[in-house]
């Protein structure tokens, strides 16, 4: 049998070593943010309202934009909150149907178009609206509280 000399001894333990622990170092992955949590068994309903004068949305600029939350607790920037989200849920979610004039409605036949969007999402589905009223007098007919910012 071969004589090793204890000097060969000494630096194969420390290469295994340093081996040992350099492969941990370089097996251990960097610390992950985890998922994030839902905050409420409810799907998120959150959006943004703009309104413009004009025509399309993509030729103008939000005069005024507001944000509305409706999940867990109605909130956000939009002035009635409560009663916009109520509306909303009454109508499942169809921005089209709160869009629509009251029966009684009494304005001038005036072309000075007032365009109103909403972005976001609603019971976890994206939303992108976009809606053309022929003049500001229409859009306060509508009735809804949702386009009343």
């Amino acid at each position: 049998m071969r004589k090793t000399a204890p000097w060969r001894t000494v630096l194969t333990t420390a290469a295994a070593v340093t081996g040992a622990v350099s492969a941990l170092a370089l097996t251990a992955a960097p610390a992950q943010a985890a998922p994030a949590k839902p905050t409420s068994l409810y799907a998120p309903s959150a959006l943004v309202l703009t309104i413009a004068d004009g025509e399309s949305a993509a030729t103008t600029a939000p005069q005024r934009a507001v944000t509305l939350n409706c999940m867990p607790a109605p909130s956000g920037t939009h002035p009635a909150a409560e009663e916009a989200c109520a509306q909303l849920r009454a109508s499942g979610g169809n921005l089209e149907a709160l869009a629509k004039p009251a029966e009684e409605t009494y304005c001038t036949k005036e072309w000075r178009p007032v365009v109103v969007t909403a972005q976001g999402v609603w019971e976890g589905q994206r939303v992108n609206y976009e809606h053309v009223f022929a003049n500001s007098c229409m859009k306060r007919a509508t009735e809804a509280s949702v386009f009343a910012f």
